[in-house]
């Protein structure tokens, strides 16, 4: 039985209240000592007769810690007679920061206590929850490196920040009305409004229909109320796109089907927004006009106080930035970007440093890798080199890889104009201040042309670093799985080995080396980027008959734009090819009439999902040949099938058309998806492989996953889905860190 030791705590040790949970314990196992921070580690003296439960104690760590290893050594020299924590110093920086977490049913308590000294207070924490990452200036995590140094503690929080029986002992964060930040309500004009309770007028303005600009933990949300959900999108000119709600848990309950697995992502400390099928599909058509929508609780003192004084059930609360541009945090910018949208603008003082939008979650899948979430470090052995993984251009994050661990950063969003860059080469640079880390690879995308690519070829020559271009799908499989394996990557576009726009891919192999074994049919893309806005032109570049030109001419195609489509595709002008899941899912919305043209990313696949959610599937006859020896599924015999089974509707009443429109749909995604999934078995099989890995944003789709799935399994393939990464472009980053270090 050892009575001392030096014991070393490796991981994510910051931020998550170690050191006063490491002094609660030994005073508790009455053992003597220091804990210290160390950069990102934490360093313990400790002796004592229970030092054994002391250090087993060490091992579990608070609940926010993610412990990687435990080093105990003999002890040096003399410790004090008591347990102290001592002033932190620098050190290795091997762990990271936490992500923002929600605010903890303890610090809701206090909020509401009449008598309590944090009664009301919007900023409430303490060691177990509030913001982490978007104040952090710096390691070691200590309040004079992140944004609440500006708030100097009054008498009261020192006394508590010193008493080892508080949960607010060292809590970074601790803040109450007297010291800590403000909240002020703004008018149009940005003059502050002289009102007693800034939250309380804010919920009476909401209540009347006002839209508010709402700063939070990691930036700026829109908020309404759902009678206001049409007039918001109208100003935004966002008028189809789906917005997230927040509410109670209460109301979730009576708008969506909640399953016991999404109760407990929704109640997570990272109350991530998730997506769920509403309980009537068309009810909340303002808000969301497809089968689902995205719901979240509160997660902040803010929040909760807004409901506690709201009358409406629930608020639209959206992020206040262009779709695909970064999180807005300064209340300058959010005030000449939203004149003329917002009519009241709720605002704190609290300095936001890196900003974090919210996470998305469906079906248990990621969709958004940000808030409550990343920073996400992953341990994994990629060897000795330190890696840079800068991601795609649509949807990015970045990865840095070095000394056993992967760190994914929270999402950027589209990298195509210079704010996105920006706040791209913000991120670098904080994940590498914060990990210490020097790259000497740089991974990017096989796009010669993306900004992404351009910024890295310029930080690789700066740096003296190797440039490594991943090819994206193949990005997509690695980040599912380092097995050898069969692929299916299924997703909108990706730029391929031979120029082409790739989307729809069967791979063999194991990282870094994946062979293209299958694909769907080769289709053209009238226009390129300009057939992805308007679904029409990619349905005549998948089936370029006189039958489609007809139909385009009846929904509204004069006859010179129908003859120059023609002609631009008879002659391959200006026409792409690609083999892109997404685009065919387009297409075939096009066809059935759900959506023709896009008004937001995603929109006419998402459509036909959610009319095709009410239709039954029948299985049609599937066209799969080899070309140059790869599986090539055809899909433009699908979309002929697609506009056999349509045009007789024309005939029949609106009720039949509907419900044929919804069978169709159905059946057009149940069969694309066996299609791909026996695509796959076939590679499986011809090469004596078990388990086949799906990725891309295709994959979200419920019918086409399980439909994969399910084929899968009754070949005796296991099917493999990332779960910690995102299936669309947010795990494109981490999967070229590890192709890139694999090579």
């Amino acid at each position: 039985m050892r009575r001392s030791g030096t014991i070393i705590v490796r991981g994510i040790v910051q931020g998550v209240g170690f050191r006063p949970f490491v002094y609660a314990t030994a005073e508790s196992l009455s053992i003597r000592g220091s804990v210290t921070n160390l950069g990102s580690e934490v360093l313990i003296h400790a002796e004592g007769e229970h030092f054994d439960d002391f250090l087993d104690a060490v091992r579990r760590g608070p609940r926010l810690a993610a412990i990687d290893e435990v080093i105990v050594s003999p002890l040096n020299g003399a410790i004090p007679d008591r347990f102290i924590i001592r002033e932190s110093e620098e050190g290795n920086l091997s762990g990271l920061i936490p992500p923002d977490v929600a605010i903890c049913d303890a610090c809701i308590h206090d909020i509401y206590q009449a008598d309590g000294r944090y009664f009301n207070y919007w900023a409430t924490s303490c060691v177990d929850c509030g913001p982490r990452y978007s104040i952090i200036r710096a390691l070691p995590y200590d309040r004079e490196r992140t944004t609440m140094d500006h708030f100097p503690l009054c008498l009261s929080c020192e006394e508590e920040y010193w008493n080892p029986g508080s949960r607010r002992h060292h809590a970074q964060t601790i803040a109450c009305a007297t010291c800590g930040p403000s909240l002020t309500l703004m008018d149009p004009d940005g003059r502050s409004m002289p009102v007693a309770d800034p939250i309380k007028k804010a919920a009476e303005l909401l209540d009347m229909g006002k839209i508010l600009a709402i700063r939070g933990i990691g930036g700026f949300h829109i908020a309404c109320i759902e009678s206001s959900a049409e007039r918001l999108k109208a100003l935004l000119g966002r008028t189809e796109q789906p917005l997230a709600v927040m509410a109670d848990a209460d109301t979730i309950e009576q708008v969506a089907i909640l399953h016991e697995d999404e109760r407990k992502q929704l109640t997570s400390p990272a109350r991530p927004i998730v997506i769920l099928e509403k309980r009537d599909h068309s009810a909340h058509e303002t808000v969301s006009n497809l089968h689902t929508i995205g719901m979240m609780l509160p997660y902040t003192g803010l929040h909760h106080l807004l409901f506690s004084h709201l009358q409406s059930p629930m608020l639209v609360m959206t992020s206040a930035n262009i779709p695909g541009n970064p999180m807005i945090t300064e209340i300058d910018l959010v005030m000449s970007r939203l004149r003329g949208v917002v009519d009241y603008f709720l605002t704190h003082d609290r300095e936001i440093q890196n900003r974090c939008d919210d996470s998305v979650i469906r079906d248990g899948l990621i969709i958004r890798l940000s808030r409550g979430i990343a920073p996400k470090r992953t341990r994994i052995d990629l060897g000795k080199t330190a890696i840079l993984a800068v991601g795609p251009e649509l949807n990015a994050n970045v990865s840095i890889y070095n000394n056993g661990f992967c760190i994914t950063s929270p999402h950027i969003g589209n990298i195509r104009n210079p704010s996105t860059v920006r706040y791209l080469e913000e991120t670098v640079d904080r994940l590498r201040t914060l990990t210490g880390t020097t790259p000497e690879i740089i991974a990017c995308d096989l796009h010669p042309q993306f900004l992404s690519t351009r910024y890295a070829n310029d930080l690789a020559d700066e740096l003296g670093a190797a440039l490594v271009p991943v090819q994206h799908h193949r990005a997509h499989i690695a980040a599912a799985t380092r097995e050898r394996c069969v692929g299916i990557a299924i997703d909108g576009v990706g730029y391929g080995d031979d120029g082409t726009v790739w989307g729809g891919e069967i791979f063999v192999g194991q990282a870094p080396d994946y062979l293209r074994a299958g694909h769907l049919e080769q289709v053209m893309m009238p226009g390129g980027d300009a057939a992805t806005a308007n679904p029409e032109r990619m349905l005549y570049g998948i089936l370029p008959t006189p039958e489609i030109l007809d139909l385009l001419s009846v929904r509204g195609w004069n006859d010179i734009a129908c003859s120059a489509l023609a002609h631009q595709v008879e002659r391959r002008f200006n026409t792409i090819s690609t083999t892109s899941t997404g685009r065919v899912l387009d297409a075939a919305s096009a066809l059935l009439g759900i959506c023709s043209e896009r008004t937001y990313d995603g929109e006419p696949a998402m459509r036909l999902e959610a009319v095709a959610a009410s239709g039954r599937a029948t299985e049609w006859e599937l066209a799969i040949s080899e070309e140059n020896g790869q599986q090539v599924l055809s899909t433009s015999r699908l979309m002929e099938e697609v506009f056999s089974r349509y045009l007789p509707l024309k005939e029949e009443s609106n009720e039949m058309q509907r419900r044929a429109v919804a069978d169709i749909g159905a059946s057009f995604q149940f069969n694309l998806a066996r299609g791909i999934a026996r695509m796959a078995v076939s590679v499986a099989e011809e090469h004596g492989i078990g388990k086949a890995a799906l990725s891309g944003g295709v994959c979200y789709n419920h019918m086409i996953r399980s439909t994969i799935c399910e084929e899968l399994r009754r070949a005796g393939i296991e099917a493999i889905i990332n779960t910690e990464y995102p299936l669309g472009d947010g795990c494109i980053s981490y999967g070229q860190a590890i192709i890139a270090g694999s090579r």
